[in-house]
C-alpha cells in the first residue's frame, strides 16, 4: 500500500487489507464464490421469488 502519491481513505485501505488477508490465508477462492452468490441474489433475487405478489 506504500505507493508514491497514493491517497487512501480509511474505507479503501480497510478493503484492500481485507483482500490481502484473504489472499495470504488462501481463502480468496472461497470468498469470491460466496461474493458472487450474494451478488446474484441481490441482483436477481426479487425476480425469482415465488412469494412475491405483483401489483397490476
Amino acid at each position: 500500500m506504500d505507493i508514491t502519491g497514493a491517497r487512501w481513505s480509511l474505507h479503501g485501505a480497510e478493503a484492500i487489507l481485507k483482500l490481502r488477508a484473504l489472499i495470504a490465508s488462501s481463502d480468496f477462492e472461497d470468498y469470491w464464490r460466496y461474493h458472487l452468490r450474494q451478488e446474484h441474489r441481490r441482483i436477481h433475487g426479487a425476480i425469482y421469488r415465488e412469494d412475491l405478489i405483483l401489483a397490476a
